[in-house]
């Protein structure tokens, strides 16, 4: 069975930061792009960042670009997300996701058939 498993979320005041983790399990996903997705209350689903197989491509929303840094241990089935200078409206739920086809490359949600749990980020002003 597969499973990704966030971690590092918390509460952090504006201008913090955040290293958050992601360990996947049950398969290896070194030929394929791994990502972050983010959710408010009350708002829609909302692409983060994506990384490519080897690392050396990465995509970032317009939001976080200059703030966040995706990147992958694939040694460790891991992949992370450095968020730094954070804002209260970067709170949400952040999702890792993976591609279950390899060397596709997407922003697109549909495409991602892995998905963890999610891990709670809160910023306060």
């Amino acid at each position: 069975q597969v499973q990704l498993v966030e971690s590092g979320g918390g509460l952090v005041q504006a201008g913090g930061s955040l290293r958050l983790s992601c360990v996947a399990s049950g398969r290896t996903f070194r030929s394929n792009t791994m990502g972050w997705f983010r959710q408010a209350p009350e708002n829609e689903r909302e692409f983060v960042a994506a990384i490519s197989r080897s690392g050396g491509i990465t995509t970032y929303a317009n939001s976080v670009k200059g703030r966040f840094t995706i990147s992958r241990d694939n040694a460790k089935n891991t992949v992370f997300l450095q968020m730094n200078s954070l804002k209260p409206e970067d709170t949400a739920v952040y999702c890792c996701v993976a591609d279950g086809v390899p060397l596709r490359f997407s922003r697109n949600p549909e495409v991602y058939d892995y998905w963890g749990q999610g891990t709670p980020v809160t910023v306060s002003p």
